[in-house]
This record gives structure tokens, sequence and C-alpha cells, in this order.
């Protein structure tokens, strides 16, 4: 397998947690977001994912590669096909817990700090201030997710097993850091971030230990 990734695209970022947490080996291959316009516009990459993002993951098959896009669908296609150590609990309130807070961050918190995102706001709205813009999407949606995982944490955001949630918390808040933004107020996501760093598979897909890091 191949992996389309860039060192700080914290949703490459979560799939090279997953690939590492399962033990998959996998090729990157780099792709940077933002010198010369980015390689992500170029048709070659295009052809892979028309909506020129990362992660994409391409699977050999007997019909030839095939190519997935989108973190989420890429992560539990891996939980599906290597479900060894897994990365969703057995009980079905507790999955869609899990469920509940990846999904949080994946659609309620790094929409608004993606590039294709900031790129566009600073085009049409260059007068706007981008620190109130994080604080109020992405602190805002981190507030709340402190609010769920008080309640829903144990070892990890859902209980004492590590699961999709851990996989999307820790460059979630990589990336808040990148972006100026105190993490003081999220003493619950904090442990969590801590324990989940314990384990070599986030430790080995974090940014700074990626060879495309500059």
């Amino acid at each position: 397998m191949k992996l389309f990734t860039f060192w700080r695209s914290s949703s490459a970022y979560r799939v090279r947690i997953a690939l590492a947490l399962k033990g998959v080996a996998y090729e990157p291959v780099f792709v940077h977001l933002t010198r010369a316009g980015g390689d992500q516009q170029k048709a070659e990459f295009r052809s892979k994912n028309p909506l020129g993002q990362i992660p994409v993951l391409e699977v050999p098959t007997e019909q030839g590669p095939v190519f997935l896009s989108q973190s989420l669908a890429i992560i539990e296609y891996l939980e599906q096909r290597f479900p060894t150590p897994p990365l969703l609990p057995p009980e079905a309130l507790a999955r869609a817990r899990v469920r509940e807070l990846a999904e949080l961050m994946n659609s309620g918190i790094q929409p608004f700090q993606n590039l294709t995102t900031t790129s566009y706001l600073a085009e049409v709205a260059p007068e706007l201030d981008k620190q109130r813009w994080f604080q109020k999407f992405i602190a805002g949606g981190l507030q709340i997710l402190e609010g769920r995982a008080e309640k829903l944490a144990g070892r990890f955001l859902v209980a004492d097993e590590v699961s999709i949630a851990d996989v999307l918390l820790v460059p979630q808040l990589y990336a808040a850091r990148r972006l100026g933004l105190s993490l003081d107020a999220y003493p619950t996501l904090l442990r969590v971030e801590a324990e989940s760093l314990k384990l070599d598979g986030f430790a080995s897909a974090h940014p700074d230990r990626q060879a495309d890091r500059e």
C-alpha cells in the first residue's frame, strides 16, 4: 500500500497513526501542499482524488490500484481489513460514542482549519482576523469535546482502550498548537493525549518524525 501524505496535515497524521498502531507497512508518497501552488493541484494527483486533498491510500487489487480518500473512510477500511488491535470497542453504544467524538473532530472542528478553507478566506476576506476564527471554531469545538470527554473518558477518550477517537484527537491538538491556541482549558483532552503518545504508533506517526518534515 501507498499513503499520499504531507507531514503537517492533521488528516494524514490520523491515517499514519492507524497504520502504525496496526503494524501495517506502507510506502509514503509525499504531497507538498503549499510549495509552488501545491502538488495536490496537479492533474496526476487529481486523478487519484478529484477533491485535491490528502490523505489518499492506494490499495493494490487484482484489478489494479484503488485509491481511497477521506481519513475516516480509510481508517474504517483498515479497521475491517486489519482488525487487530481493534480501534472500535465491541459494544454497540461504546462504538457509537467513539464515532460521535471522531465526527465531532472530523466534521465539527477540522474543516475550519483546513488549508482549502483558510486559503479561500484569505482570498475573499483578507481583513478577517484568523485568530478570532480559530478561537470560535477550533477552540469552541475543543471545549465541547472536553465536556464530552469529562463524562466518557477513562485512560483514553472512551473508557480505557485506544480508539479511533484518540487517533483523531492527537492530530487535532497538534494542529491547535500550530495555530497558536492555548489548550489550558482542556485538561481531560491533554491527559488522554499524553496517554496516547506513550504508544509507539502515535509517536512514530508524529509530524516531526516524517521524512518530508521541513
